[in-house]
């Protein structure tokens, strides 16, 4: 395989010399059944032939409002969920480049150390009926990436490393707050010192001081240990804060993927026009009103013929109601899914 500079679209196995993950036309379509005989008689289509990369040691915040299918994304791309077609691309220690979506079980096991998720609900993510030591130092017996007497060194060292104290390891997740079971379920994470975590919501469910404090402390990790991240989340503000590229997802499809600075002050499609529009502005002065959308977000298991987003688009022409917009890198590193990005003039933030 050869490295060289490409869009998150090129087929072939050419990939940017910078990235660890790339995705290309990845789709997760759950069945609708029905009938005595329980047969598909149709698709939710979650995950929509989207595109993107991930460079070694950023951050990747991926977007969009409920339902639009970041969830399943990140899920399929670590294979908690059977991709339905595409390619996930994943830069392994020791093999190279390979493909996930290709992959069998079996196979899967050695690459499973080095791509880990933190999930959204530490509360649901943790078995009650386990301890501390149980949970944190379950990957790294089932691994055996540690001789069995060091292991229990090796979680005192996982919760030092999050916050908490090595005492702790005898407790349950009943014992903790919602910020303490958020640092076992990263602590957990890391356990095997992956290459890539799926950060699924990992701060949503839990109250703003305690949001900063784990925000702080996967900065702190990545800084030290060169984690590379794909943070999912709604929350623009903890986006912006968080990741250094940002990909935008409505209703299955990637709409744009740009840096975070050039995203959220320059974006070149509407619908991520509309979310900048909707973070508070914090000047008591400013009365910027939100983009009201009209209409309502269309389901994925019948979505409408062309772009997604035309019935709701102010901008939209009768090209978009046809034919579906290509996924184009319209900057440099700037890429936008819409038949008219670069000569609309839409707002950021501070616009």
């Amino acid at each position: 395989m050869t490295v060289s500079s490409m869009n998150p679209q090129k087929n072939g196995n050419e990939f940017r010399a910078d990235t660890i993950l790339e995705v290309r036309g990845l789709k997760k379509y759950f069945p609708i059944r029905s009938g005595f005989l329980r047969r598909a008689t149709s698709y939710v289509k979650a995950v929509d032939g989207i595109n993107l990369f991930v460079k070694q040691g950023e951050t990747l915040g991926l977007v969009g409002e409920s339902g639009c299918g970041k969830t399943t994304a990140g899920r399929t791309i670590i294979r908690l969920l059977e991709p339905t077609e595409g390619e996930i691309f994943f830069k392994d220690r020791n093999q190279g480049w390979i493909d996930l979506a290709k992959m069998s079980r079996y196979d899967l096991m050695p690459v499973r150390s080095q791509i880990q998720i933190i999930f959204q609900d530490p509360n649901s993510s943790l078995d009650p009926r386990m301890t501390v030591e149980r949970i944190v130092g379950e990957p790294l017996r089932i691994n055996h990436t540690v001789p069995r007497s060091e292991v229990k060194d090796r979680i005192a060292e996982l919760l030092r490393v999050v916050g908490l104290r090595p005492e702790y390891m005898s407790r349950y997740p009943h014992a903790f707050s919602g910020g303490q079971r958020q640092r076992i379920g990263i602590a957990r994470a890391l356990a095997l010192n992956p290459s890539l975590v799926i950060c699924d919501e990992p701060v949503s469910a839990l109250d703003v001081s305690i949001q900063a404090q784990v925000l702080n402390l996967l900065e702190e990790l990545q800084e030290r240990l060169n984690f590379t991240y794909i943070f999912v989340a709604h929350d623009l503000s903890v986006v912006e804060h968080i990741s250094d590229r940002v990909a935008v997802m409505y209703v299955g499809k990637m709409v744009e993927l740009a840096q975070t600075s050039e995203l959220y002050m320059q974006p070149l499609h509407p619908y991520t026009e509309a979310l900048m529009a909707a973070v508070p502005k914090p000047d008591p002065l400013r009365r910027d009103r939100p983009i009201k959308l009209p209409g309502e977000v269309a389901s994925p298991a019948n979505p409408p013929s062309g772009c997604y987003f035309h019935p709701r688009c102010r901008y939209a022409k009768e090209i978009c109601a046809i034919e579906t917009p290509e996924f184009r890198e319209v900057k440099p590193d700037h890429f936008a899914s819409c038949h008219f990005a670069g000569e609309l003039q839409l707002r950021g933030v501070l616009g």
